[in-house]
Formats: structure tokens, C-alpha cells, sequence
């Protein structure tokens, strides 16, 4: 099969997983944070939080599409991966929102935080728009835990450890498992800061991050491991992509 084939092949059954998780999802949890957790003030200042970012990474997209034109097709892939990986929620109902995957170590590793925050940003409001999942006013914070920490986590994880020499199955491992971690570490924060009142920051916090454990440290695991194949099978069939993505140096593909 040539390429063209393979993406168009690639691009069917990921559309194809979205056509059914659009007409499956039933019922209609909310993921990430849900629409009205967040009073006006902490959502307002979590949208202008997330704006600077989402504005930088259009602007990296538009640099990066303007030297090479098989960019955007690839960040289109990517998206499509980032909103099938989120759309699988486990309810925690004593934190007022789910557990889930995120996609984000992945799209930070191959795309750059960035653009990976521009991607998991359409994600959030197409799920918030036609599943019922997250928010509009709960969108900016959403953005800065999913796409903020879990894109820059990744991203700095697994450069930290690639510069320490670590081969690309651990280093996306652990990008992968550090970038779920961080989106729920700030999940929690947001959640704490919004509806704790005149209670204390901290006691809250810890009973919100507590309550994501049972769900999210295995969660975590998975998506580590989901990362380092993607990234894995990648050096295997498509090494010439990573160098393009700057993700592997030149010298590192076998010839």
C-alpha cells in the first residue's frame, strides 16, 4: 500500500471511532470540568490564562505550515487521536468531573506544546459543543489542564530523558504518564480554587486529588504506555516523520 493510501486509510477509521463515539456516548457524563463548577471569576480568569497560549500555538502552526505543507495534515491526524484518547471518561463522582486519558503527551512529543495546546483546545470545545463533555465557561481551564500542563509535561519529560540518553520507549513512557498526571494534578487545583469558598485551599485540594487515585494512577500507566508506542512504531515504519518533527536527531535513524 503507498502512502496515500495508508493515510486515507488512517483517516477513515479515525473518523470512522468519532462518527461512533458522537452517536454512542450514552449517558452524557460530563468530562473535564462540567459547565457551571466553576464560579464566573475563576473561569473568566482561567479562559484569560489559557487565551495567550492558544493564540501562540496558531501562530506556530501557521509558521510551521508555511515552511512544510504536510504539517497541517499531520496536526489534523493528531487532533483526530487527542479527541478519540479523551472521549473515553470514567465518572469520579466525589470530584464533579471524570477520569480520562488525554492524548496530550503524545500530541506534545510529535507536534511541540504548543500547537499540541492549539489541538487539545478543538478537542475540548467540539466535545463541549456535541457531547456534553467539559464546558463553555469551564473551557479555558480545561484548556490549561489538558492542553497547558499535559502538552508541556510531556513535552519536557521526555525531552529531559531523551538529553539523559534514555532510548524512546521509557522517555515516551514516562512523557506520556507525567503529561496524564500534571492535567489532573491542575484539575484538582482549578476544582479546589473554584469551589472551596471560604474553606481552605489545601485540605480541599488533597480530598479532590485523592479522589482521582482509584482511576487515574492506572489511567496514567496506560497512557504512558500508549505514548511510548505511538512514538515507538513511529522510529519503526515512519523514522523520516520524527526526524521532521525534530523529535529524533538524524543520526539516531538507522539507515
Amino acid at each position: 500500500m503507498n502512502r496515500q493510501g495508508r493515510v486515507i486509510k488512517i483517516s477513515f477509521f479515525a473518523l470512522f471511532a468519532v462518527h461512533c463515539s458522537l452517536f454512542t456516548v450514552s449517558p452524557a457524563y460530563a468530562m473535564h470540568i462540567s459547565e457551571g463548577i466553576l464560579p464566573f471569576n475563576w473561569a473568566a480568569l482561567w479562559s484569560v490564562v489559557a487565551a495567550p497560549f492558544v493564540a501562540f500555538g496558531l501562530h506556530r502552526l501557521k509558521k510551521l505550515s508555511a515552511s512544510d505543507l504536510s504539517f497541517k495534515p499531520l496536526v489534523g491526524l493528531m487532533a483526530a487521536v487527542v479527541f478519540i484518547i479523551s472521549c473515553m471518561p470514567i465518572p469520579v463522582p466525589t470530584a464533579g468531573t471524570c477520569s480520562h486519558p488525554c492524548g496530550t503527551g503524545m500530541s506534545g512529543i510529535l507536534l511541540g506544546p504548543w500547537v499540541s495546546v492549539l489541538v487539545s483546545s478543538v478537542a475540548l470545545l467540539i466535545q463541549a459543543l456535541f457531547l456534553a463533555h467539559g464546558g463553555i465557561s469551564t473551557w479555558g481551564a480545561d484548556i490549561v489542564s489538558m492542553g497547558v500542563m499535559g502538552s508541556f509535561a510531556g513535552y519536557f519529560v521526555f525531552r529531559g530523558l531523551r538529553a539523559l540518553k534514555a532510548n524512546l520507549w521509557i522517555a515516551g513512557f514516562m512523557a506520556g504518564l507525567f503529561a496524564d498526571w500534571a492535567t489532573y494534578m491542575m484539575t484538582s487545583v482549578e476544582l479546589a480554587s473554584g469551589i472551596r469558598g471560604g474553606s481552605p485551599f489545601m485540605p480541599l485540594f488533597w480530598k479532590i486529588l485523592i479522589a482521582f487515585l482509584p482511576t487515574q494512577l492506572p489511567l496514567g500507566i496506560l497512557e504512558g504506555a500508549m505514548t511510548a508506542g505511538m512514538v515507538v512504531l513511529l522510529y519503526k515504519k515512519r523514522p523520516d516523520l520524527l526526524v521532521k518533527m525534530r523529535v529524533v536527531k538524524p543520526e539516531e535513524v538507522a539507515i
